[in-house]
């Protein structure tokens, strides 16, 4: 098995982890303020374990529930809840094989494209099944290769 093809199984694996997680919205607090509200926690007693004012810790829930906050920041917060700050990516398509696949796909479908129209300019127009099968053809090849410009 390649190297390639092993990375990617072994972070698909991790990422199956977190796909359900999708689905769920963030607090409209944003988590640092419910978190704390649910633990019944003071701004003041936060801002006390972060060793900050509770003005600073007001700031982190609002940079946070606007999405603008640093990931260190987060894991300093989580850190005085107790608690660990979790994240990852999850593939829009669901996994990453899937990923990979739509653009490999996109690529062929453009160089297929490109080739059949120069032949359809030369009198040498091919048939749908065939372009069909070449795009099948060429998506294969490209995912066993899996090229840079795939990500163009």
């Amino acid at each position: 098995m390649d190297n390639k093809k092993l990375q990617i199984e072994q972070l698909e694996s991790r990422i199956k982890l977190f796909s359900p997680t999708r689905q769920l919205p963030n607090p409209p607090t944003g988590w640092v303020k419910a978190i704390r509200l649910a633990l019944g926690m003071s701004l003041q007693q936060l801002a006390n374990k972060l060793g900050m004012t509770k003005q600073s810790v007001q700031e982190i829930e609002t940079r946070e529930k606007e999405g603008a906050i640093t990931l260190k920041s987060l894991r300093e917060t989580a850190r005085a809840l107790d608690m660990e700050l979790v994240y990852g990516f999850v593939p829009k398509e669901g996994t990453l094989e899937k990923h990979i696949e739509s653009k490999a796909r996109s690529l062929a479908e453009k160089i297929v494209s490109r080739t059949s129209n120069t032949m359809k300019l030369e009198d040498q127009q091919n048939t749908n099944e065939r372009i069909k099968k070449a795009i099948e053809e060429r998506t294969l090849i490209i995912k066993q290769e899996l090229p840079k410009t795939i990500w163009d």
